[in-house]
Parts: structure tokens; C-alpha cells; sequence
């Protein structure tokens, strides 16, 4: 085996025997084993909500387990595959091993990042909300822009969405969104997107072509859970009902079934009109209510976190630029990282700036 292949395998080796530290796989075979032994029980779909929490964390660990056995065994292969293939002379197989060598290395990477998720609501689903901000109809197409970014994202990687709620804008695009992303970890790893997203470009709205810049703002929060105790009294909330609509005012349904709730001690508002039933967008909109109630809180502990230290990060403001014009590029100003095709960031291809956002993150909580 070539010393240069030879040192490459030996790293990733390293690598991921540290991955297996950081996840404590005999507490995790543990835990795969508990869950196995509730989801066994025949009292198990008495309660369904109960129920589906036990299955899918059983199905997430059970993945976490497989995945890394599986680049163990990857790894494992690959040595013995360059090892034949270097012996018998064979240019192809050794060409098939170096393909390997470097795949296996991003999904290594792609598992390392994984761990850096250690916070307290990161293995959670996420609520996205996304606001058009400065920048007239231009921003409102830039916030419709953004809203298919992510849900082209989560389409990727086969992760189930729902949309809560659009308010369309007159023109075009979209005066804000709201929607839910399943799986596993989704909040830890989206929660880097939070803050305000800047596009340059010629604008399509302007009849002079001339250079427009617009701004979203991007909000990720943790789906809440009933161990989260987020009580919400009837009295602090005013509810409203009226007529879903789509675009240009069209009416979508024929009853006032979409629901506006107001919380009134923090005048914090939510809607939802996706669903059939007004029953159901009330559930969808106390749920967005609650999150933004636990974020509220979360960020009046850090405030006073912040006050004991020498000042608080502002990383979450003004986070990343898209230029269409006069060149093409995305940058990521905390990370600084940075690709040259905004065509393939825009129809969902993010995963790079999420761990860089992820690595970054966690070094500065380190600092």
C-alpha cells in the first residue's frame, strides 16, 4: 500500500474511533435495546403520541448505529481493496479505491458534524419561519426564493415539510412563511440559518435593470414538546379565524377556517391556514406559538448569561450574501465560507455552509 494512501486511511481511522468515543456506542446499543424492549410491549399504542416518541427514537438510534457500522466496515473494505488491487496491478480497481477513499472521507466529516449537536433542543424537528425584510417587491420574491431553497433542502435529504402558513404579498413573492421540517437533529443542524439573508442582483421587477439589494430574515425554532411545560393561559391569547387566500387574494377555502392567534402579554402573532380544518390550524398555530414562547425564554437566559460575561455574540444578524450581479457568489460572513454557484445553493444544495455553520458555532462557544 502507498505511504500517501496508506497515511490517508490511518487518519480517517482516527477519525472516526474518535466519532465512536464522542457517541458512546455501548450507551447507545443500550439505549437501542430499551426502546426495543418498549416498542415490544402490547400497552405500547395505547397511548399513540407516546407511542410514535418510543418508535422514532428507536428508528433514529438504530440509524445512528447502522450509519456508523457502516463506515466502519467501509473503511475496513477499502484497505483490503486497495491492498488486491495494488498487488494484482489493477489501475481501475486502484482508481475505484481513491473514489472510495475521498467519499468515505465526506461522509466521515458529514457524521463528525453530527456530534458537534450537543444542545439542548438539537436532536429536534425545526419550525422555520422566513420574513421578507428591506427591499419592497423585490424582498418579497427574495423571501419566496429562500422558502423554496429550504423546502428543495429538506426534498434532498427525503425529510417530510409542512407548510403552516403563506402571506402573499401583492406583487410577488411572499410577505412570510411558516413550516415545519421532521428529522432527527434537523433543529441543531438549521438553527445556523437564523438571520438575515442579503441578495444583490438585477432586479426582474425594475423596468430600468438596475441593481437591487434585498433582505429576508430567517427564524429557526425547536418544535416543542410536551416535556417543555409551555403554558399558555386562554386569557393572554386572542383568536382569530377568517378565509384562507392564495396568491392575488384568490380564496383557497370557502370557510374561515385559517386561524390568527395573538399572544398578548408579548403582542407575538402566528397563523396558520394549511390545514382543512380550523381545529387543526389552531393546534399548528399554538404549537408555532409555543416554540416562539421557548426561544423567548431561551434568549432571556442567555441575556442574563451574557450580562455575567463581557458581551453576548451578534453572529445571528446579518449572515450570509447572495450576489447574482455583477458575479456570482455565496458567502457565509461568520464562516466565511463561500461557493461560486448561487444557482445550486438556491435549489437546496446548503449542506456545506450548514457545517461550516455547525463547526463555527461550536468554536466559538469554545473561545
Amino acid at each position: 500500500m502507498s505511504d500517501e494512501f496508506d497515511a490517508a486511511l490511518k487518519d480517517l481511522a482516527g477519525k472516526l474511533t474518535q466519532i465512536e468515543s464522542v457517541m458512546d456506542l455501548d450507551s447507545l446499543r443500550a439505549q437501542v435495546a430499551d426502546l426495543e424492549e418498549q416498542a415490544s410491549s402490547p400497552n405500547l399504542w395505547d397511548d399513540p403520541d407516546a407511542a410514535q416518541k418510543v418508535t422514532s427514537q428507536l428508528s433514529h438510534r438504530q440509524g445512528e448505529l447502522r450509519r456508523v457500522g457502516d463506515l466502519r466496515q467501509r473503511l475496513e473494505d477499502l484497505g483490503v481493496l486497495y491492498e488486491l488491487a495494488e498487488a494484482e496491478g489493477d489501475s481501475g480497481s486502484m482508481g475505484e479505491a481513491d473514489t472510495e477513499l475521498a467519499d468515505l472521507g465526506k461522509s466521515i466529516d458529514g457524521l463528525e458534524v453530527r456530534t458537534l449537536l450537543s444542545g439542548e433542543y438539537d436532536d429536534r424537528n425545526a419550525v422555520v419561519t422566513i420574513r421578507s425584510e428591506a427591499g419592497g417587491v423585490d424582498a418579497a420574491d427574495w423571501a419566496e426564493m429562500l422558502l423554496r431553497m429550504y423546502l428543495r433542502w429538506a426534498e434532498r435529504h427525503g425529510y417530510p415539510t409542512d407548510v403552516y402558513d403563506i402571506s402573499y404579498a401583492e406583487e410577488a413573492g411572499i410577505k412570510s412563511a411558516t413550516f415545519k421540517v421532521s428529522a432527527p437533529y434537523v433543529y441543531g443542524t438549521l438553527s445556523v440559518e437564523q438571520g438575515t439573508h442579503r441578495l444583490v442582483r438585477i432586479s426582474p421587477f425594475d423596468n430600468q435593470s438596475r441593481r437591487q439589494t434585498s433582505f429576508a430574515h430567517v427564524e429557526v425554532l425547536p418544535e416543542v414538546e410536551e416535556v417543555d411545560h409551555v403554558d399558555i393561559p386562554e386569557k393572554d391569547i386572542r383568536v382569530d379565524v377568517y378565509r384562507s387566500s392564495g396568491p392575488g387574494g384568490q380564496s383557497v377555502n370557502t370557510t374561515d377556517s385559517a386561524v390568527r392567534i395573538t399572544h398578548l402579554p408579548t403582542n407575538i402573532v402566528v397563523s396558520c391556514q394549511n390545514e382543512k380544518s380550523q381545529l387543526q390550524n389552531k393546534a399548528a398555530a399554538m404549537k408555532v406559538l409555543q416554540a416562539r414562547l421557548l426561544q423567548r425564554k431561551k434568549e432571556e437566559e442567555r441575556k442574563e448569561m451574557d450580562a455575567l460575561k463581557d458581551g453576548g455574540s451578534s453572529w445571528g444578524n446579518q449572515m450570509r450574501n447572495y450576489v447574482l450581479h455583477p458575479y456570482q457568489m455565496v458567502k457565509d460572513l461568520r464562516t466565511e465560507h463561500e461557493v461560486g454557484n448561487p444557482s445550486a445553493v438556491l435549489d437546496g444544495e446548503i449542506d456545506d455552509f450548514l457545517d461550516a455553520g455547525i463547526r463555527w458555532r461550536k468554536q466559538t462557544a469554545t473561545v
